[in-house]
């Protein structure tokens, strides 16, 4: 069995998969390490082999996780490196170290599965967007805030916006005009990632034409699957990458 994890600023997602056949066996989304261990724990006829992890976290963190891990499960972890060029695509951060790890995964992903020109679209802690040409060239991306930040300096700044994470799900069910305040803004919150996500899909058209694949991936996907019909929304697009980067038996 493998460990997978993608450990991004907010929460860590992992799934355990059987090595041979990739069939999953666990996961979930968890917000702390300790969390991760007593959640990976519980999984009955648990025998890890192995471990790969991509981290956008800071070096000590993602040093004291693989520590942890390897104490608890006797298990070596394969940490994702940056890299200028693997499987057809090109960094095309002018820095290729600096381009995050999750972004060129997901664009790893991507392309393995698009074999051509495609966009990704991961809608998360933060929104972005990267962009791949039939060749395999990454051309960049955007990145803006996502509906988890435009909630949190919403009601940071803003003293009368108060509400709960009920009453937030309950607004979703529409996005007609708001008449209460937490109506006016989740739904405005979720039109400003669905202008997100057409402004990016119109780029992609401006490029390829209708030559193109768009993925769509993170938490917040579903949120704007109207705006991008066509698209292909794939979950675990990180995880894709993540095993072509730190391939184990």
């Amino acid at each position: 069995m493998i460990l997978e994890l993608d450990c991004g600023n907010s929460f860590i997602k992992w799934r355990v998969i059987h090595a041979v056949d990739a069939v999953i066996t666990g996961g979930g989304i968890v917000d702390s390490d300790q969390a991760l261990l007593a959640a990976v724990a519980t999984l009955p006829a648990l025998r890890l082999s192995g471990c790969r992890m991509v981290s956008v976290r800071s070096e000590e963190e993602t040093a004291s996780l693989c520590a942890l891990l390897q104490a608890n499960f006797s298990i070596t972890v394969s940490v994702a490196q940056p890299v200028k060029e693997m499987a057809g695509v090109r960094n095309g951060y002018e820095d290729y170290e600096r381009l995050g790890m999750d972004r060129w995964l997901g664009a790893l992903g991507a392309y393995h599965l698009a074999k051509g020109a495609c966009l990704v679209i991961d809608l998360g802690t933060a929104a972005k967007a990267d962009f791949v040409a039939a060749d395999g060239e990454h051309l960049g991306g955007y990145i803006c805030p996502g509906m988890p930040l435009m909630r949190s300096q919403l009601r940071t700044h803003t003293r009368r916006i108060r509400y709960d994470d009920a009453s937030a799900e309950r607004a979703l069910s529409s996005l007609a005009p708001g008449r209460s305040t937490v109506e006016a803004v989740e739904r405005g919150c979720v039109l400003m990632l669905q202008g997100f996500a057409r402004t990016q899909i119109e780029q992609a058209r401006a490029l390829w034409g209708e030559e193109f694949t768009v993925f769509l991936t993170g938490g917040d996907a579903p949120l704007v699957r109207d705006s991008a019909p066509n698209a292909r929304i794939v979950p675990d697009l990180v995880f894709v990458g993540l095993a072509m980067a730190c391939p184990l038996s």
